[in-house]
């Protein structure tokens, strides 16, 4: 958690910073078996060394990125939710609130669609 810590601290915003923990430890408390690591100064969590999911910041939200297969799964539910979205990820607003059951059913497709995945993005 050193590598997050150190990413945490580059948050200028004391309540985004608190609301990017909030969310890490969620899915570390949630997803214990994923590992959390930080690349392209990025935090994303990883399982059997496949990427999983990638959270990270910007001005204005959090951008949660699944990879474009799971975002073509849950778009639906990720407009419904509110959430802008692209291909690639989608974007909570820092003060919006966190859809946790959605967050957990895309992060469960991946454990689930990436099983037997030997690379770390899908191919």
């Amino acid at each position: 958690m050193e590598d997050f810590s150190a990413y945490v601290a580059t948050i200028k915003q004391m309540e985004h910073r608190n609301r990017m923990e909030e969310v890490v430890n969620w899915v570390s408390a949630t997803f214990p078996m994923l590992k959390l690591e930080i690349k392209w100064n990025t935090p994303m969590f990883t399982h059997h060394g496949t990427f999983i999911i990638g959270i990270d910041k910007a001005k204005k939200h959090m951008s949660f990125a699944p990879e474009e297969k799971t975002m073509n799964q849950f778009a639906d539910e990720i407009d419904k939710a509110g959430y802008s979205r692209t291909k690639g990820l989608f974007r909570i607003r820092w003060n919006d609130p966190v859809d946790y059951d959605l967050l957990k059913k895309i992060i469960d497709f991946n454990i689930q669609d990436k099983a037997e995945c030997t690379t770390f993005w899908r191919k």
